[in-house]
């Protein structure tokens, strides 16, 4: 299971979302360009002391992603019909998270491999990246007994 992260604008959810993969053991892929320059510097307030802890893989561009990739890409998207909690995980999964701003573009969202949303109430857009990326994980986690020991 890894985390990854397309194009992210700010850097305490990159860091939060770092900081969980540290705790849990999940690998986490930052898709650049970032929207803020990147380094321990910039996640120091969200990530704390956990950035030494955390296996992160910087890629240049989405097509360097791409050409080391390996498993199945899964989604977080708003625009998903499958609700998070009736999909099924894979350990290797790699949960696929997009900007704060704008999501993924329509090439990222073809290449994806399933798609899955969390459910809101009516009229609500969505949730913070990192909470997202936090539920979805722990159910993959819950389903593929990923937790660590």
């Amino acid at each position: 299971m890894r985390l990854a992260l397309f194009q992210p604008d700010i850097p305490q959810n990159a860091g939060a979302l770092i900081r969980l993969g540290a705790c849990l053991g999940v690998p986490v892929d930052i898709i650049e360009p970032c929207g803020f320059v990147f380094g321990e510097a910039s996640f120091r307030r969200a990530g704390l002391d956990y950035f030494a802890h955390a296996e992160t893989v910087r890629h240049e561009s989405w097509t360097a992603f791409l050409a080391q990739f390996r498993g199945r890409l899964v989604l977080l998207t708003t625009k998903a019909s499958t609700p998070y909690t009736e999909a099924a995980y894979r350990p290797d999964d790699t949960l696929l998270l997009g900007r704060e701003s704008a999501g993924v573009p329509e090439e990222v969202h073809a290449r994806a491999d399933a798609r899955v949303r969390i459910p809101l109430r009516a009229g609500l857009r969505s949730i913070n990246v990192a909470q997202a990326g936090a539920m979805v994980l722990g159910e993959a986690l819950r389903q593929t007994e990923g937790f660590p020991p």
